[in-house]
């Protein structure tokens, strides 16, 4: 940007704009590649910055942090965002300090995002290379550079957000946890929060597999519900999906009750069709659990358990397994 006018009061009691001093030698320099970049002119930027930082990069000159950062903008400017990370990458290890500093992992953080939305980094003077390791390398620095900030904030919900829409599951559930834990009060906390249920329910691969993730979920529904009752409603995390989701933990542990019974375990079987009928009677799965038992002659010592006083487990319990069952057995 061009060099802002000052106004002085002259004899008369008028404004005057003030006579400016004339810049020399290195501001000069540096004023004139900041006109050329607001002029829209950032090669003519880098022909005025290339040379002088060649030639003063060792000479500890206080102009060469801004040097460094319009440097980098005249590069991204004129296609070269990959080669401006150096620059920035000078001004944030070399001048902490600075105030530049925010301002050069800013424009790292900017330059990530048009990776994640897609572009491609340059090889060969062709943009066919794949920039993902790139892209979450710099949202993983501007968070750790700038912890409890804004902008810190901004790459870790990115980053999530990058996460959950390659359908890379577990690395989005980790970051989604990570913003929740490090911004419990910031603006995308209700998004993380909705994001990292999606992912729980994603987890679970079907009955034969682990659980675990469907329990998480339920439990978050709960508390989703109750912290944005209004927004679960209108996303639907409310009591239909937990229908559905109690309906998935029923059918897997109806399929646990099935793996027993091909192997013979019949006491294994039994307690697993007791605990299905307890925790989820109007289920499907429950309902088959209860004809199972009531053909093998097992429901009456059922309820004459229960009549005994003897507690039904909690939903969120995990269904017991042996130590060869198909949810510990396979991958």
């Amino acid at each position: 940007m061009a060099r802002q006018t000052d106004f002085k009061l002259d004899d008369t009691r008028e404004w005057k704009p003030a006579k400016a001093e004339a810049l020399t030698g290195d501001d000069d320099v540096i004023n004139r590649a900041r006109v050329a970049l607001a002029e829209d002119r950032p090669s003519d930027a880098r022909q005025i910055l290339d040379p002088w930082i060649a030639e003063n990069e060792r000479s500890g000159k206080p102009q060469l942090v801004q040097a460094y950062l319009l440097r980098g903008d005249a590069r991204t400017a004129t296609d070269d965002e990959f080669l401006a990370l150096y620059d920035y990458e000078v001004v944030v290890n070399k001048y902490p300090e600075s105030e530049e500093f925010h301002t050069a992992i800013e424009r790292e953080v900017d330059i990530s995002l048009t990776y994640f939305n897609g572009r491609k980094m340059k090889q060969f003077g062709l943009r066919i290379w794949d920039p993902e390791e790139v892209a979450v390398e710099i949202m993983l620095r501007a968070a750790e550079r700038l912890p409890g900030s804004q902008l810190a904030e901004r790459a870790t919900i990115e980053l999530a957000d990058y996460y959950f829409r390659e359908r890379e599951i577990e690395l989005a559930l980790d970051t989604y946890d990570a913003y929740l834990l490090n911004f419990p009060r910031g603006q995308n906390r209700m998004k993380a929060a909705e994001r990292r249920i999606y992912c729980d329910v994603a987890k679970f691969k079907g009955p034969r597999y682990n659980a675990a993730g469907l329990i998480n979920a339920r439990q978050r529904i709960h508390d989703f519900s109750r912290r944005y009752p209004a927004e679960a409603q209108r996303t639907g995390l409310n009591d239909a999906l937990m229908a559905r989701l109690d309906e998935s933990m029923a059918t897997q542990m109806l399929d646990v009750a099935t793996w027993y019974e091909r192997k013979g375990d019949w006491p294994s079987q039994r307690h697993t069709l007791r605990r299905l009928a307890r925790q989820f009677p109007g289920t499907v799965a429950g309902s088959r659990a209860i004809d199972i038992l009531t053909e093998k002659g097992w429901l009456e010592t059922a309820a004459a358990s229960n009549l005994e006083g003897t507690p039904a487990e909690s939903h969120d319990a995990a269904p017991a397994a042996s130590p060869a069952s198909p949810a510990e057995s396979k991958p």
